[in-house]
């Protein structure tokens, strides 16, 4: 028996049923009312497909949004599939629950974050470093970066855009 409760990864395994729940529901009868999602991923996971040309343009991340035009939505145990529409070309892509970093809903504001031991140690030690540097060399900026104009019906966005 293991000596502590990992309650991390038990959330995280329990997040993941629910974005599989959620894309289920969505794959047998469509996206309801103004639902829609935005799903950033690992592109370098071991398991994700995604055409070589994406993982050109998005190496580490990528974001993909479910909404106006999907196909083929096909809902597995350990990951889904989804045909998106790029500039008029119909790309396939794999995605395992595994590679998601971020799941989010904003049309009534919920949101998934995944972070893995590592991230978490990193922005602790990123706090702590912050918390010794003088005032004037902290970086105070709040302008989030400019999103880039979309290209053709799907889109990769930065989540900044609709933090509030």
């Amino acid at each position: 028996m293991a000596s502590e409760i990992d309650y991390g990864n038990l959330m995280h395994r329990a997040m993941r049923g629910l974005i599989r729940n959620v894309l289920s529901d969505v794959a047998e009868r469509g996206l309801p009312g103004q639902h829609h999602f935005f799903i950033t991923f690992d592109t370098l996971h071991p398991d994700v497909e995604i055409a070589d040309w994406l993982s050109d343009r998005y190496p580490g991340e990528m974001t993909v949004v479910i909404q106006h035009w999907f196909d083929n939505l096909d809902v597995g145990e350990e990951g889904f599939s989804v045909t998106l529409n790029f500039g008029d070309a119909p790309e396939p892509l794999y995605i395992p629950y595994d590679a998601i970093k971020t799941f989010v809903d904003p049309s009534v504001e919920f949101g998934l974050r995944f972070e893995t031991q590592e991230e978490s140690e990193e922005k602790l030690h990123a706090v702590r470093d912050d918390e010794d540097q003088p005032a004037a060399a902290k970086d105070t900026s709040t302008e989030p970066p400019k999103p880039s104009p979309p290209k053709g019906d799907a889109e990769v966005v930065s989540l900044d855009r609709f933090r509030k």
